[in-house]
């Protein structure tokens, strides 16, 4: 039986997963990497679907297709991840797990690196639910759920607030009193493992750049933005809690504070504010038609265009602060789903900044290339 390890990454409309299994040289090989998508039917109409991919060199080599997909009845993150631990017990018999990985938004103060998990280390993580609503809860069910099932498996919690600590003081501060910051009111930012993988891998595509000033765009239902240098959280659009910054798929973004205190005079519950902001706003509000960027970009309806353009200007106008934040650019980094696979998208944002020095191949785009810019482009 080959030693494995089993990563967990649960979003706010997916739960993914990967497999990873001990080789000869004894790094390990990822066999399997998958999900389950479109849990629920707030941000967008299709049904749900899991699917998985068979990765590794053997599988690849013995098999024609190496790809499982199926529509599943995923209401809710608890439904997507008994479909996960159900497909692992049937299709994973030879493998020996040794350890699980989860992906956790919040850290707080307490965890600046990853640790493993404990009852005592999840009443801590349980404790900063209020701060991360949409995803806290999830990766606190899988963790939860693994103990029940393999209780003597280890499970490792990795956060993404981890990697914005390198940000300065006055990037992590708001102007409020200092007591309200030594009780961790602060900005943490979040996306920090998807962006401390690009930090790391950059040196291969970039060479001698990859240490310069780097802005990352981190678009999918979930969106931000982090400037990086020295490979280093430099500042980033999320804040407290990964409600603030740029419009989302169904999340608002950064608002005047005093729109919350005026819902609040006029009525409205805490819960149905922290609804409205979480679930009814972002690119689902603003359409009023979904909050997945694919519909949108295939739908006829003018406030559809609308709802992408809006998306478009509030992200060029965040490369201008970025930039000032880090005195300058040398690469730019497009990731997520929409980052990845929404050429439209990308186009419009880097023609709107492209006094930035950046200047993309219209072809390369199209392709969603590896690279978009063009040989004289100033910016990567």
């Amino acid at each position: 039986m080959k030693d494995s390890i089993l990563i967990l990454n649960a979003g706010s409309s997916s739960i993914k997963f990967a497999v990873f299994a001990r080789a000869v040289d004894l790094t390990f090989e990822r066999l399997f990497s998958g999900a389950v998508s479109g849990i629920g039917n707030v941000i967008n109409t299709r049904p749900a679907e899991f699917i998985v991919n068979q990765c590794g060199l053997e599988q690849s080599q013995s098999q024609g297709n190496n790809t499982e997909s199926r529509e599943v009845i995923a209401e809710s993150h608890g439904q997507a991840l008994q479909i996960i631990l159900d497909w692992l017990e049937r299709e994973t018999a030879g493998l020996h797990f040794i350890a699980a990985g989860h992906r956790v938004v919040h850290g707080g103060t307490v965890f600046r690196q990853p640790v493993l998990v404990d009852k005592a280390v999840l009443e801590k993580l349980k404790a900063l639910i209020p701060l991360a609503p949409l995803h806290q809860p999830y990766a606190l069910h899988a963790m939860e759920a693994l103990l029940i099932q393999r209780p003597q498996l280890p499970q490792v919690a990795c956060f993404d607030t981890a990697f914005h600590t390198s940000m300065p003081w006055n990037e992590q501060r708001f102007a409020l009193p200092l007591a309200l910051a030594e009780q961790g009111i602060r900005r943490y930012g979040f996306h920090g493992l998807s962006y401390e993988y690009i930090a790391g891998v950059l040196p291969v595509h970039l060479g001698k750049v990859a240490n310069g000033k780097v802005v990352i765009a981190h678009l999918g239902q979930g969106v931000s933005m982090c400037a990086v240098e020295n490979r280093n959280s430099i500042a980033t659009t999320m804040s407290f809690t990964p409600l603030d910054g740029l419009p989302m798929g169904t999340r608002s973004g950064a608002l005047d504070p005093a729109i919350v205190l005026y819902l609040l005079s006029r009525g409205m519950s805490s819960e149905d504010i922290s609804e409205l902001l979480h679930h009814q706003s972002g690119l689902l509000g603003l359409s009023g038609i979904s909050g997945d960027m694919r519909s949108l970009l295939a739908s006829s309806e003018p406030a559809a265009a609308d709802a992408v353009e809006y998306f478009c200007y509030r992200i060029s106008r965040e490369f201008g602060s970025l930039a000032v934040a880090l005195g300058g650019l040398d690469a730019v980094v497009f990731t997520g789903g929409i980052g990845e696979h929404a050429a439209t998208v990308r186009a419009n944002i880097c023609k709107t900044v492209d006094w930035l020095g950046i200047d993309i191949n219209t072809k390369a785009n199209q392709a969603n290339a590896l690279e978009i810019s063009t040989a004289g482009s100033q910016v990567s």
